[in-house]
């Protein structure tokens, strides 16, 4: 990195964190204009930091592998106590959907205290976590397998999980928008969780408070199409006021 400039190094470190920088959004927050930040996009995708997609870019899988491992880190406790809340649902015996990311994986460890769950999933993770307990009966969907976190994804993983009709839906997410919009960053995640939400009896959204206002490129749906959101803690204007508004059950994790 020592022959980046400090602005191109905070580009680089918004895309580790935030996993998109969308052009427009970058210009205002470093105070400098599209141009100049296309430019530094060209730059760091030249030299294989980036990767560009329509109206900004992110990092390349190479780095994202990284990544998985720093977000399993990041607000752990929160993830854990989140966790815990969702198990809390998920009565012994029940059939569910867990879906990829860090959240879901905190879920699969709590789950570890129920009995006879029936999990499909995409997250080779999850299976992992959970192929302990004998009297689990574990399904894993097939598809490409997406190295930088062991998720499976693809039309193959969508017509898999078109065949189930599962008691409880349980996705995370990487933003929601104030109009609350539920957003993502990857097209193809986001159609293996709009089938999770068609195939589900009830669909859980599992996510930290981090997420409200986190800009994502691709629409996964909407909060009224979900029966309850859990989080670690309520968000502050005007996410509070878009939840108090919406449909969707909303269950705040215990400190």
């Amino acid at each position: 990195m020592s022959t980046l400039t400090q602005r191109q190094n905070q580009i680089t470190e918004i895309a580790r964190s935030e996993g998109f920088v969308g052009i427009e959004d970058i210009a205002v927050r470093l105070d400098v204009t599209p141009q100049t930040i296309r430019r530094d996009i060209k730059l760091l995708c030249d030299m294989g930091i980036l990767h560009r997609y329509h109206g900004g870019a992110s990092l390349m899988t190479n780095t994202r592998n990284r990544d998985h491992a720093r977000r399993r880190e990041d607000m752990a406790h929160e993830k854990a106590r989140i966790g815990e809340m969702v198990a809390a649902h998920i009565p012994d015996g029940a059939s569910l959907f867990l879906n990829i990311g860090t959240t879901t994986e905190a879920i699969a460890q709590a789950l570890l205290g129920k009995k006879d769950l029936h999990v499909v999933t995409n997250n080779i993770n999850v299976v992992t976590l959970l192929s302990s307990r004998e009297d689990f009966d574990i399904t894993i969907a097939g598809g490409q397998v997406r190295k930088r976190d062991l998720a499976v994804v693809g039309e193959a993983t969508i017509g898999f999980i078109n065949q189930f009709k599962v008691d409880f839906g349980i996705i995370g997410i990487s933003g929601i928008d104030e109009d609350g919009t539920l957003l993502d960053f990857d097209y193809r995640e986001v159609q293996v969780a709009q089938a999770i939400i068609a195939n589900s009896r009830t669909t859980f959204l599992a996510t930290d408070h981090t997420k409200f206002g986190r800009r994502a490129m691709v629409k996964l749906g909407h909060l009224n199409d979900l029966d309850g959101l859990f989080i670690d803690a309520l968000p502050a204007a005007p996410y509070a006021e878009m939840l108090e508004a919406s449909k969707v059950s909303v269950h705040v994790a215990k400190p």
